[in-house]
């Protein structure tokens, strides 16, 4: 016979409660939804447009038949522009001016908000002053000329690298994540005898990736699409970006025997979607390097912005 132990309480199972959205909030998150769905179909038309133009015959394109879908699928221009020796040439500058610029943006932007952020800085708010000015003062285009010209950096790489150096932006960005930096971490790395310099490059830095990935980001992209530089300060066509290639091609004024060379349908296809083949050619590195850096450039965007 079993018996039962009447002195203890049965236990009782109780469900978890799950609390219900309100219709007013599941309404929002439907709306915010399609909000974001149409905005993203606004931003990627463009760039979906000029693909199918890229790879479209001249028919199609002339008589405006060509939406989201390539048309009458032609390569002629892809392998004109890119048998264009100054093409790639034009194409190496831009690779070399995006790595050399962007190198020396973030050792200087990195080494000065990492200063700016030591609240015992001598001077810091001189500093942070004369930052700040330069967002607000310039000193103009005219003096700007004279002083690279008089500097001799005219038609060479220097000339586009060093004039935009810093980001006074990015550069309040990461003053500001480095002033929210644990500094137990710094105290510890002090006390086992670590210099301030062993500090920065040991400790510092490799804790805040996510910032420097962004900031590297925002650089790189910055120097890839920069073409105004090069116009003002470069008269040699061999030194020139690939932006400057492309701004000649859409200003009708790029003269080469591989562009004028070849028959009248041939001129005709090229002259029809030059534009959008050689703008993708361009734009493609950027959106190779974006998907190694995105999980970065979402917090990293963010850093700073809130105190604890």
């Amino acid at each position: 016979m079993v018996t039962t132990d009447l002195s203890k309480p049965a236990a009782v199972t109780t469900k978890p409660r799950v609390v219900q959205d309100s219709r007013a909030y599941r309404t929002f998150r439907v709306v915010n939804a399609l909000l974001l769905v149409v905005i993203c179909a606004l931003v990627l038309y463009p760039f979906v447009n000029i693909v199918a133009q890229a790879f479209s015959s001249e028919g199609y394109i002339n008589s405006g038949q060509v939406n989201l879908v390539p048309r009458g699928f032609n390569l002629t221009t892809f392998g004109v522009v890119m048998g264009d020796d100054m093409f790639w040439l034009n194409y190496r500058n831009t690779v070399v001016y995006t790595v050399v610029a962007t190198a020396i943006a973030m050792a200087l932007t990195t080494t000065y908000a990492y200063a700016l952020s030591r609240r015992n800085l001598k001077g810091r708010t001189f500093f942070i002053g004369v930052a700040v000015a330069t967002m607000f003062f310039n000193g103009g285009l005219i003096p700007n000329y004279v002083l690279i010209s008089e500097l001799g950096l005219r038609n060479t790489m220097w000339a586009i690298v060093l004039p935009n150096a810093i980001s006074v932006f990015n550069l309040l960005v990461m003053k500001s994540f480095f002033e929210n930096f644990p500094s137990e971490l710094e105290e510890a790395a002090a006390i086992d005898g670590m210099t301030t310099y062993g500090i920065f490059f040991r400790v510092v830095l490799p804790l805040s990736k996510a910032v420097v990935a962004t900031m590297l980001l925002f650089y790189a992209v910055s120097f890839w699409n920069g073409w105004f530089g090069a116009f003002l300060y470069i008269d040699d066509p061999r030194l020139y970006p690939v932006t400057m290639y492309l701004r000649n091609l859409l200003a009708g004024v790029t003269s080469g025997t591989s562009i004028q060379g070849g028959s009248t349908d041939d001129l005709t296809q090229i002259a029809a979607n030059v534009q959008s083949v050689t703008m993708l050619l361009t734009v493609l590195p950027i959106l190779c390097l974006y998907p190694f850096i995105q999980r970065y450039f979402v917090s990293g965007v963010m850093l700073g912005a809130v105190k604890q």
